[in-house]
C-alpha cells in the first residue's frame, strides 16, 4: 500500500493518483488554512480519529451532486410547505460542526471531527472558506451542515438533523443557492446510499479532478455567506 509521510519543512502533496484503493493518499501534515486550500484544490481531504495521526484521502470513485440533479421528494416537499422552519447561511457555524461530531450515525460507530478537526474547520469558516446552512424550528437549531467553498466548487463535510428533515432541508436551500450562483458541483467524497437517494451519482477519480480543476479557477464566493439569505419553510 503506497503511503506518503509529509517532510517536516513543507506541506507538498503528493499526486491524487497514488492513493491507495480505498482512496488513503498521505499521513501527516497540519489543518492550517494554508494546508487546507492546498489539499481541497487538489481533491483531497483529512479524514482521521483521534488515535491517528492526519490522514489524507482522494477517493476513486468519487461521488459528487450536480445541483441540478437534486432529487427531492413527496414528503420534503410536504415538509418544506408546511412553514415549520427557517433556514440560514453561516449563522452559527460553531454549533453545526459541534452537533456535526456529536451526533450519531447508524453507518458510522465513531466520530471523524476530532476537536483538531473542528477548530481548524472554524478557523476555515472565519477565512472565508468554510460555510455552514442551519435549520431552525421553534429558534432552535434543528439541523444542518457544512463545508468548503473554492471558486464554483462546493465540497460537503458533514451534515446532522435533531427534528424530521432538517438535515435536507439545509442541503435544499444550499442548492438552491448554488443553482443561483452557477456551481459546478457538490463533492459529497465518500459514497452513500443517503446522498445517492438525493440525486448524487459516482464519477471517476480523474474526471472530477478535470472538473475541479476548471471549478476553482472560477469567481466563486469568497467570504462570509450570512447577508446571502435564508427562508421559512
Amino acid at each position: 500500500m503506497f503511503s506518503y509521510t509529509f517532510p517536516p519543512e513543507n506541506n507538498i502533496f503528493p499526486d491524487p493518483e497514488l492513493a491507495d484503493e480505498e482512496g488513503f493518499l498521505a499521513t501527516g501534515g497540519d489543518l492550517e488554512i494554508t494546508t487546507l486550500l492546498m489539499a481541497y484544490s487538489r481533491g483531497i481531504f483529512p479524514w482521521y480519529s483521534e488515535d491517528t495521526p492526519i490522514l489524507w484521502w482522494s477517493p476513486h470513485p468519487r461521488m459528487v451532486l450536480f445541483p441540478k440533479h437534486l432529487k427531492v421528494s413527496k414528503s420534503l416537499r410536504q415538509t418544506i410547505n408546511r412553514n415549520l422552519y427557517t433556514v440560514s447561511f453561516d449563522m452559527d457555524f460553531p454549533s453545526v460542526i459541534q452537533y456535526c461530531a456529536r451526533v450519531p450515525r447508524k453507518d458510522q460507530p465513531g466520530t471523524w471531527l476530532t476537536t483538531e478537526m473542528q477548530s481548524a474547520y472554524i478557523d476555515f469558516h472565519e477565512a472565508g472558506f468554510a460555510h455552514s446552512v442551519e435549520t431552525y424550528k421553534d429558534g432552535k437549531l434543528a439541523g444542518g451542515l457544512y463545508g468548503v467553498s473554492l471558486g464554483k466548487a462546493f465540497f460537503g463535510e458533514s451534515m446532522f438533523h435533531l427534528e424530521r428533515d432538517a438535515s435536507k432541508l439545509a442541503l435544499y436551500f444550499l442548492v438552491q443557492k448554488l443553482l443561483e450562483w452557477e456551481f459546478d458541483f457538490i463533492d459529497v467524497q465518500i459514497s452513500s446510499s443517503h446522498m445517492y437517494s438525493l440525486g448524487a451519482r459516482e464519477i471517476s477519480r480523474p474526471d472530477f479532478l478535470r472538473m475541479l480543476a476548471g471549478s476553482i479557477l472560477k469567481n466563486g464566493h469568497y467570504g462570509s455567506w450570512r447577508d446571502v439569505g435564508g427562508g421559512v419553510v
